[in-house]
């Protein structure tokens, strides 16, 4: 396999850590079946990127208060 270069940018990477935790998640209790490994990546991709926004829209940082 060919070395892969990645650049996260900073949000993608908060995402990233996110996402790996909520997946190891699923991996430890079993949840994840020979084959359904890209299916619960996706899923959980899609609810760090909810976390996420659902922390933006409640929390206001202190450089966002005006």
């Amino acid at each position: 396999m060919d070395p892969v270069y990645l650049k996260l940018q900073p949000s993608e990477a908060e995402v990233f850590q996110a996402a790996s935790r909520i997946y190891s998640a699923y991996l430890s209790n079993n949840q994840v079946s020979e084959g359904q490994e890209e299916q619960y990546m996706e899923k959980a991709i899609l609810t760090a990127i909810k976390l996420a926004k659902s922390c933006d829209d409640l929390v206001v940082s202190d450089n966002e208060a005006g």
